[in-house]
């Protein structure tokens, strides 16, 4: 039997900015190798950082591939490439169902398929962690997002039901469910609005996903978790 490198691996979606690059630099803070995904990602110069170009829909076989030839084993896979678009249902057009459903649905499932394959074959087990939107569990008419409560929502039902399929071979299966995150995707003049949702009366930071994501991988008795990330948005207002 082949003997693992110690050093353990993630792969990471959606990693060109925002929450994914925070993810990236937690992972990498921790000594963990590092192959991130996007469309536009740029080389690393870092070597136990590799980056692999393109669509995740297109792209997943390279990706799992990649970390496995230069790392030799994948043990926690993050599903963070994601699009989402808020209008009012019948605003929404074909080509906006099509671009959600290709990156939030069809980018999840063949990547996870192959990581879920390789974390068998190594008989280490691992962790698949979904990043989706609050919104799922709590709609807000100031915020119609019926294609990311979709979506994001199927990775939701997806997380608990891969967590009991393979709860017990030592594959863990989580999700993380912010509220809205201070990225490039939220021009500044919107904060102060955006902050209004959260009952404790501010967006959150990427640090906050990086934490909730690092928690749960050093919390092997959970599997099947949806945390909630949205400054109390999920609960009420």
């Amino acid at each position: 039997m082949t003997t693992l490198p110690k050093q353990k691996v993630a792969v990471i979606t959606g990693a060109s900015r925002g929450i994914g690059a925070a993810l990236v630099a937690g992972f990498r803070k921790r000594g963990w190798a590092v192959v991130a995904n996007s469309r536009s990602i740029e080389p690393s110069s870092d070597p136990d950082l590799v980056t692999v170009a393109g669509d995740i829909a297109a792209a997943a076989d390279e990706v799992v591939d990649t970390a496995v030839r230069r790392f030799g084993r994948i043990d926690t896979l993050v599903n963070n490439a994601g699009v989402f678009v808020a209008k009012p249902f019948t605003d929404y057009t074909a080509a906006d169902f099509a671009n959600a459903v290709r990156v939030n649905l069809e980018g999840f499932f063949p990547v996870t398929q192959r990581a879920v394959a390789q974390m068998l074959a190594q008989g280490t087990g691992g962790h698949v962690v979904q990043v989706t939107t609050s919104l799922v569990d709590h709609a807000n008419s100031n915020v119609p997002s019926v294609l990311a409560s979709l979506t994001k929502g199927g990775l939701q039902a997806a997380t608990k039901s891969l967590a009991i399929e393979y709860a017990g071979r030592g594959v863990r299966v989580n999700a993380v469910s912010p509220g809205i995150i201070e990225t490039p995707m939220h021009a500044p003049e919107t904060h102060a609005a955006l902050a209004e949702l959260h009952p404790v009366g501010r967006i959150g930071d990427t640090s906050d996903i990086v934490d909730a994501v690092l928690f749960l991988e050093d919390a092997p008795f959970v599997t099947g978790e949806i945390l909630h990330v949205d400054g109390g948005q999920s609960a009420g207002h």
